[in-house]
């Protein structure tokens, strides 16, 4: 875009909005007018020769709706926040380098599920709805799945070490189950890792097999798994929040 055309859209927007964002795309949606800022690279006082890390809010949020010669002009604008360090009063320091008229106007904001994250978007964003991210919730899901495999897994272990033991006792030789695939039962539990953080419909064939088995021994796995596999659908296909709402509350019940 050139120094002309940024001119040009710069008389439409707020006074000082690119003092603080540019404009990275203009487009145009049936009546409507799409200007998107990103927030400029710029550190804040006193933090410009310290090591930064980027942290984004996406996606873009549509933030101001007004006509112009018979077409609505929409802001949509990805907020990067340049923040130092975990602690909630340089996260807030950060946040509050945007204008407040600007940071009035942002009616929702995602984020993880830290404290510090939620104080400081509390007391900088008031008008906000604030919203866990998709990743965060979908990985305490696929944790609480490894934790009960793991649990089986410390028990397999503990069963065999018990069985080795014996055999030493009685001075004959242990042999472990072997299973269809080739695995022991430690192995399958121990090979079952990746398998459980993938969607069942990207498994290999080897894969399949592997769930097969341990699903038939431990339906606790199978059950947990399939909970976290729905959630990851509901977020996949659900587009209405209370539509959401209600399949994750069928899917526990089930």
């Amino acid at each position: 875009m050139s120094q002309a055309e940024q001119t040009l859209i710069s008389l439409l927007l707020p006074e000082g909005t690119l003092d603080y964002f540019e404009i990275t795309q203009v487009e145009k949606v049936e009546k409507k007018l799409k200007i998107y800022l990103e927030e400029q690279n710029i550190a804040p006082d006193g933090y410009d020769k310290k090591a930064l890390e980027s942290k984004g809010f996406f996606p873009e949020v549509e933030i101001q709706d007004f006509p112009i010669r018979g077409q609505k002009v929409a802001l949509c604008i990805a907020i990067v926040a340049m923040i130092k360090g975990t602690v909630a009063e340089d996260i807030i320091s950060v946040l509050r380098r945007i204008p407040e008229r600007l940071r009035k106007r942002v009616w929702e904001v995602t984020m993880d599920m830290a404290a510090n994250m939620q104080l400081a978007i509390k007391r900088c964003f008031v008008n906000v709805r604030r919203i866990i991210d998709r990743f965060h919730l979908q990985k305490l899901a696929y944790n609480a799945v490894q934790e009960v495999r793991i649990k089986y897994r410390w028990e397999a272990m503990d069963q065999e070490n018990e069985a080795v033991a014996k055999a030493r006792q009685t001075r004959t030789s242990y042999i472990p189950e072997i299973l269809d695939n080739g695995d022991t039962l430690k192995q399958l539990l121990a090979r079952s890792r990746y398998l459980l953080f993938k969607h069942f419909s990207k498994w290999t064939g080897s894969q399949q097999q592997r769930a097969k088995l341990l699903f038939e021994r431990y339906p606790m796995i199978k059950k947990a798994y399939d909970l976290s596999i729905k959630l990851g659908d509901i977020f996949k296909n659900c587009t209405q929040r209370d539509l959401g709402f209600t399949r994750l509350a069928l899917c526990t019940i089930m």
